[in-house]
Formats: structure tokens, C-alpha cells, sequence
């Protein structure tokens, strides 16, 4: 192991023993100025985490949140100077966390937080608006082979509990205590203008903006999302082009 390696690996880990040679230029004990730097970058890290995951934090407490955060800093510690892009990993990391299982729909959380903070820092493309598709809404023969994407600021995340609820709830949105967490919702991130909203969709409505995602055609993602018998293609449409959340329009050949 390089001496860069073996100080970055005892940096975050107190249990690994400080680097040989650490001296100090006024002659204070290096293990103690190591220590003190060692829990300046965990607390530095660890707030990152919090500031990105703050529902999540919320829903296990702080002290439950940053004892997982020390885990999870200790096996995935940043590869970027860009401190936004730090936490990547978390959702995945809580899924597998053993002690978060008490709390199921945690992870989830930790996703749809992670897709506002991609979404605010998407890169900008024009927004599929509903003058464009109009003309070919007009033409049922056409609708079929329509490719819609999703603009570059979207994503869709579909959950077994109640995650838009739940978010919303914790801003203010709705009251906490009517949230049935085991019910299932699917969640629209988007950032219209330089806000990111969350918007729970419709009934179908995961499977079939997932499906855009995954550039089907627009008549294999109704079929899809008609699984679901409540599944309204036209509401389900409104609601993406009124949103701004479709980014591009092709023909039924890939391109």
C-alpha cells in the first residue's frame, strides 16, 4: 500500500493505526493532530450525507443516521473533489444495512433523495412541450410508434411504500400521521425551471414513464403500464408534458 493510500485508509477508520512518519511543525504529538483531523473530515463527510438525505436522516434520527453514515463513509469514501456527487452509493448501501431493516421503506427514501440532487444537477435540454407532439397526438396511426424520452432533469422511481407521501409529509405537505408507509407509490422527479419537484403519479404511471425511460415506443409503454387496470394513458401523458418532464421525440426507429 502507497503512503497515500495508508493515510486515506486511516483517515477514515480509527480502528487502522496512523501512518509512520506523521510528524507535526511544532512538535504536538501527530496522533493527536491526526485524530482531530481524522474526526474533522468524518464530521465534514457525514454532514454531506445529512444536508443530501435529510428526510432520511429524519426517519431513523440523527444519531442513528450518523452511526450508518461512519459505516458507509469507511467502505465508500469519495472519489470526487465535487462534495454534491458524494452519496452515490448510499441508497444501495442502507438497502444492505442490516439495522435499517426496521425501517423498510428507508432506502427507497434514500433513492428519491438521490434523484432531486441528479435532477437539480442535470444538464439543461429544451422540454418536449405540448405545440411539438400536438400535430402527431392528432394522428392515432402514428401514436404507436412515438418514442418519448424522458428529459435529462427526469426520473421515475417506483416503490412499495408511500415515499412521495412520506417526503411531502416531512415538507409540509400533508399530515405525517395519515401516511400509510406499505402503500405503494411511484414518484416523478423533475426540475421544471430551477426547482425540483416530486409529483406522485397516477395509477400505472411508474411502469409507463419507466418504460419512456427505457425508450420503448409509446404504445408498448401503455401496454406495459396497463397492467395495472386503473392505467389512463391519455392523464398519464397530460401530466408528463404538462410537467415538462419528456425531453425528445422520435420516430419509431431507433436513432
Amino acid at each position: 500500500m502507497t503512503a497515500h493510500a495508508a493515510f486515506a485508509a486511516a483517515l477514515l477508520d480509527p480502528d487502522v493505526a496512523v501512518p509512520a512518519g506523521l510528524t507535526a511543525w511544532n512538535g504536538v504529538d501527530p496522533m493527536r493532530r491526526f485524530a482531530v483531523y481524522r474526526n474533522n473530515v468524518t464530521t465534514a463527510l457525514t454532514g454531506v450525507l445529512a444536508d443530501s438525505f435529510p428526510v432520511t436522516q429524519q426517519l431513523v434520527g440523527e444519531d442513528f443516521f450518523c452511526a450508518m453514515a461512519r459505516v458507509f463513509l469507511r467502505a465508500h469514501p469519495p472519489r470526487s473533489p465535487l462534495l454534491h456527487e458524494y452519496g452515490h452509493d448510499f441508497p444501495a448501501f442502507v438497502a444492505q444495512f442490516e439495522p435499517a431493516r426496521q425501517v423498510p421503506y428507508l432506502a427507497d427514501m434514500a433513492r428519491l433523495e438521490w434523484l432531486r440532487l441528479a435532477s437539480l444537477h442535470a444538464a439543461d435540454a429544451p422540454v418536449l412541450a405540448a405545440d411539438d407532439i400536438a400535430p402527431l397526438l392528432a394522428d392515432p396511426a402514428a401514436l404507436p410508434g412515438l418514442r418519448l424520452a424522458l428529459h435529462p432533469a427526469a426520473a421515475v422511481l417506483q416503490s412499495a411504500h408511500a415515499v412521495v407521501s412520506l417526503w411531502g409529509a416531512h415538507h409540509g405537505v400533508g399530515a405525517l400521521a395519515e401516511v400509510d408507509p406499505y402503500a405503494a407509490e411511484s414518484a416523478l422527479v423533475l426540475r421544471p425551471m430551477l426547482e425540483v419537484l416530486v409529483l406522485r403519479l397516477p395509477p400505472g404511471g411508474g411502469i409507463f414513464a419507466a418504460a419512456l425511460a427505457a425508450e420503448t415506443t409509446l404504445g408498448e409503454a401503455a401496454a406495459a403500464a396497463s397492467a395495472d387496470p386503473s392505467f389512463d394513458l391519455a392523464e398519464n401523458l397530460a401530466l408528463l408534458i404538462r410537467h415538462g418532464a419528456l425531453g425528445a421525440l422520435r420516430s419509431s426507429a431507433r436513432n
